[in-house]
């Protein structure tokens, strides 16, 4: 499990990036989701790792 949390703002960032972190479902500054590891999840947050921290979790 990956907890995700958003910690710059997404204004000024290209809408592909906005729609990334809709998609994983961060909206505010400080949000934090758990997602499950796998392919699809790791692609979103390589593609917006300059406004999220990542760390790994136990169930």
């Amino acid at each position: 499990m990956l907890k995700i949390t958003l910690k710059r703002s997404h204004i000024g960032i290209p809408e592909k990036q906005q729609k990334v972190l809709l998609s994983l479902g961060l909206k505010k500054i400080g949000n934090s989701i758990t997602r499950d590891e796998n392919a699809a999840i790791k692609g979103m947050v390589h593609k917006v790792s300059h406004l999220v921290s990542v760390e790994r979790v136990d169930k």
